[in-house]
């Protein structure tokens, strides 16, 4: 069954501004999942069950043939044709709203600043995989499946680039993101850089893993900074203030899994004798000992 068919008179530019965003997370929410049910948009909006339906009537009335409804799992997939008509699916834009839990992005002012001030961001390189082949990774992550990749490593031991992952979170490291998951190949979970990623097919074998088998994932830990010695006390100090440290001390929680990049994020110098230039690397683990073992790659 093909959801909703073409309508005579609404169309998308008519929508107003309420309606669409729920559209655009019927949108999202099916592209990325790759499956998107009346409870989904009842339960995110907090809509009855009559009025969510209404919702996904008129999202097949503006766009037909993109979503099919498959009886197994209660609710409509992406159509073989599916192209998207209200939400931006770039991975650029989906990400980050996934990261926010957020349902929709931008507004109806789009090209006015609602406050009145400007935000800029650093014009760095966009490393993020075709969206096609996140969304293979994203359903995977979702309903817990397998999922073959064909990924090019940096590491000079790893040269079969077509491996079984069981993906089970991502992760923004400021740079660029990449996805937590079971690696099949060496029986250990690992990183794994999106835009390294060439291909993506999510299996229908069920994942083995979670992420609560995941120790590195699950545990967290305190990372202790402390401004680099070889500053001015007075520029020792400003960091203190400028970190909020406690007795001298920055206190960070992190996962396990998650201290290097941390400690790259923000540019500590983590060779032993503080050798690096203070200027550019004004902060120093003051725990190695205890964060070292969890993320040897950034020690120097």
């Amino acid at each position: 069954m093909v959801l909703g068919k073409k309508s005579q008179q609404k169309q998308p530019a008519d929508i107003k501004w309420n309606s669409r965003q729920r559209l655009q997370y019927i949108e999202l929410m099916a592209w990325y999942t790759g499956v998107v049910s009346r409870s989904d948009v009842a339960s995110t909006f907090g809509l009855s069950d009559p009025a969510a339906t209404k919702d996904l009537k008129l999202y097949g009335e503006l766009a037909p043939d993109n979503l099919i409804y498959k009886h197994s799992v209660f609710g409509f997939v992406p159509g073989p044709s599916f192209k998207e008509v209200f939400a931006d699916l770039t991975p650029s834009v989906a990400l980050p709203m996934i990261a926010g839990n957020l349902t929709t992005v931008g507004g109806p002012t789009d090209d006015k600043l609602i406050y009145g001030i400007h935000v800029d961001t650093l014009p760095l390189p966009s490393r993020l995989p075709d969206k096609a082949i996140l969304a293979q990774i994203t359903r995977a992550a979702k309903h817990h499946k397998k999922c073959q990749v064909s990924y090019h490593s940096m590491s000079p031991r790893d040269n079969n680039d077509s491996r079984i992952i069981e993906p089970h979170s991502f992760i923004n490291n400021g740079l660029r993101w990449h996805v937590r998951a079971y690696n099949e190949d060496s029986f250990d979970f690992r990183d794994f850089v999106l835009s390294r990623m060439v291909d993506a097919r999510m299996l229908e074998q069920d994942a083995e893993s979670s992420a609560h088998y995941d120790d590195d994932w699950v545990e967290t830990f305190t990372l202790q900074l402390a401004p680099h010695p070889d500053l001015t006390p007075q520029q020792q100090q400003s960091l203190l203030v400028d970190y909020a440290a406690t007795d001298n001390i920055i206190e960070i929680s992190v996962r396990r899994a998650l201290l290097g990049y941390v400690l790259q994020r923000m540019s500590v110098d983590t060779t032993r004798e503080h050798s690096l230039n203070p200027n550019a690397y004004q902060l120093v683990v003051v725990n190695r000992e205890e964060i070292e073992p969890f993320a040897g790659w950034a020690f120097l």
